[in-house]
């Protein structure tokens, strides 16, 4: 049997007219004949609201009880949405994540998945022709439920399409697809036809939220072609695929940035062996994400380490360096909450060396300071102070000729 996966988020199922539209979306494959299963977010505003309930009545929630509180709210949008399919005559039902079941591991609020039963997937379909599933949520081993992180339906959606070997998985969203940087910011931005997976997860770590990281990871490991398009229109959207030639001709892809950091020194630690250790230990065990590191030239036996971590981070960061710094010999700590990541990101940087220079220059031109610096194989980022982000985004778009489709700016 064809089956096709389609995704629709919290905006494209908000309410009943939003969720017409998602229905005439769903028609379109299968009046031509493929079974269809469909993942559904929980209705926009949903899944706040149901924190701010738990934070009512709880101090600190319980995460196992957390998770079976908001994922209801994907339980209310495949029972509505079935219940318009059924009127429509179709053979259709609402599966919840332990129904399919999604397996997981029982890291609550951020679980990962570990198995899908596709005997399961295969006996319902013969069964029913349209499956709509929860996204975002699963159970462990205990059977317990669990959820995937923000975003998770992203990732349920492309987990299943994996699952059933789905030639394309279908990513409904507000936006038509993936653009050369935040149209808000820049008015020139442009909509990609195509994109690499390893792109994506470049400008998915940067904080765009078209795709959810995760589900970019399972769409490369298990070669799963991942279409992100509207909800709200007929137009072609972005294809995230497996680089190939005519990607690698383009030098860069996008640029994105990543407002949510904040920048730590630790000045005049001890330059010995296992002070990294020391600092960066703790801080990986208490699930803190650091990024960018820059350790100074010694002078007398002592040296400055500088890094970066998520913005919300900052607080249980200072607590535990407040912990670690006498052993370190560290003299200040020092923060930066004004700060902000902006990234230059394209496969065909993989081979040309011209990328760095001409970004910095475009920076210096519009005399916007640059504080820390890290690459990659195809990805060049700047720490800048966060007040230059939109002068800075528009500089680099501008630069790189992202506005012009095939620009000989931006093509080697």
């Amino acid at each position: 049997m064809n089956i096709v996966v389609q995704k629709f988020g919290g905006t494209s199922v908000r309410n009943l007219e939003c969720m017409k539209q998602v229905l005439e979306k769903v028609m379109v494959p299968y009046e031509k004949g493929n079974k269809v299963i469909v993942v559904l977010s929980a209705m926009a505003g949903e899944t706040n609201r149901l924190i701010d309930l738990a934070n009512e009545w709880s101090e600190e929630p319980d995460p196992a009880e957390m998770d079976s509180l908001v994922s209801t709210g994907e339980q209310v949008s495949v029972a509505l949405f079935s219940m318009l399919l059924k009127d429509r005559g179709i053979k259709a039902r609402s599966l919840l994540g332990f129904q399919v079941p999604i397996k997981t591991d029982s890291d609550y609020s951020r679980a990962r998945i570990l198995d899908i039963d596709r005997d399961k997937i295969d006996e319902m379909l013969q069964e029913y022709d349209i499956l709509v599933m929860a996204g975002f949520q699963g159970s462990d081993e205990g059977r317990r439920i669990t959820t995937l992180g923000r975003g998770g339906s992203d990732t349920s959606a492309v987990a299943m399409a994996a699952a059933i070997e789905a030639d394309v998985c279908e990513i409904f969203t507000d936006v038509p697809g993936v653009f050369t940087t935040d149209p808000n910011i820049c008015s020139l931005a442009r909509k990609l036809d195509h994109v690499s997976y390893d792109e994506m997860l470049e400008m998915a770590s940067m904080g765009a939220k078209v795709l959810q990281i995760r589900s970019v990871e399972f769409a490369k490991k298990y070669n799963v072609k991942v279409h992100v398009r509207s909800t709200f229109s007929d137009e072609i959207g972005t294809y995230v695929t497996q680089e190939d030639k005519n990607m690698e001709s383009v030098l860069v892809s996008g640029i994105a940035y990543d407002k949510d950091q904040a920048r730590v020194t630790l000045s005049k630690v001890k330059d010995e062996p296992g002070v990294s250790a020391t600092l960066f230990t703790p801080l990986a065990e208490a699930g803190i994400l650091v990024d960018m590191i820059v350790q100074n030239p010694s002078r007398d036996g002592r040296t400055d380490m500088t890094f970066t971590i998520p913005r919300g981070d900052l607080k249980k960061t200072l607590e535990i360096i407040d912990e670690i710094k006498d052993p370190m010999g560290a003299q200040d700590v020092l923060y930066d909450q004004h700060v902000c990541k902006v990234s230059v990101i394209g496969v065909g940087m993989r081979n040309h060396s011209g990328v760095a220079s001409k970004a910095f220059q475009a920076l210096r031109d519009e005399n916007i300071n640059i504080l820390m610096i890290s690459t990659s194989e195809i990805k060049i980022t700047c720490l800048i102070e966060e007040k230059y982000t939109e002068l800075a985004i528009r500089t680099l778009h501008n630069t790189f000729g992202l506005d012009k489709s095939g620009s000989e700016e931006n093509t080697l």
